[in-house]
């Protein structure tokens, strides 16, 4: 590449790393060499009436790698979603886990990131990391199942389609809604452990209190009706 920015050559590295390369004339050129998996490097050659040869050391570059496992039995976490992002939440990277529950990423700039961390039926989780200036930082992330609370909507002694479920948590904050189908059901997922409030409307709006353990699936159906006159 000239001083200019302009390409004036290229080639391809052989099979042992020997390369040759062309130049228009005498005069400095920047040398750019990169490679998938290793530190890109430029440098500054001086080319003569004669050949010159210059070699160049193309570092590996920083990566992440682990494991997903389940908190409860060490099972891996296959389909998990892994995703990297740095200090401002911006994406860098995101996988899914392999069979073995098995992540890499390669090529990451070296510094402190999150790693976040998700699958059906498991309580999201975030991590901190740090990548290092070079070599590989290993993680072993465990995902607890999340609770699940379900059950059917009924009004009139029928399944109620369209109805609005709420279900709000101890201290009144609304962890998350739903709308029941047709046969009247509802369903909410990766629930932490603890005492819930379900709020039932589309006819006058009914409460009902839910205790959710840690893991597994709680039963609650909701009768809806029309006061009587």
């Amino acid at each position: 590449m000239a001083l200019d920015g302009r390409q004036v050559g290229r080639c391809v590295a052989g099979a042992d790393g020997g390369y040759a390369v062309t130049a228009p004339g005498e005069g400095s050129y920047v040398l750019v060499a990169s490679a998938g998996g290793r530190r890109p490097q430029a440098r500054t050659v001086v080319v003569g009436a004669q050949p010159v040869a210059y070699d160049l050391l193309l570092d590996g570059t920083s990566g992440l790698a682990g494991v997903v496992r389940a908190a409860d039995g060490g099972a891996p976490v296959a389909g998990a979603a892994v995703i990297v992002t740095d200090v401002r939440g911006e994406v860098l990277a995101k996988q899914r886990t392999d069979g073995t529950g098995e992540f890499a990423f390669t090529g990451l700039v070296p510094g402190t990131v999150t790693l976040a961390i998700s699958s059906p039926g498991h309580r999201p989780l975030a991590l901190p990391a740090e990548i290092p200036a070079t070599g590989v930082t290993r993680v072993e992330a465990e995902l607890r199942s999340g609770a699940q609370v379900h059950g059917t909507v009924r009004g009139a002694g029928g399944p109620l389609g369209d109805a609005r479920v709420t279900l709000v948590d101890a201290v009144g904050n609304v962890v998350a809604s739903t709308t029941t189908g047709d046969d009247g059901a509802y369903a909410f997922s990766d629930l932490d452990g603890g005492q819930y409030t379900l709020i039932a409307a589309g006819y006058p709006p009914r409460a009902a209190g839910v205790t959710v353990r840690g893991a597994g699936v709680e039963g609650h159906d909701i009768e809806l009706a029309h006061p009587a006159a």
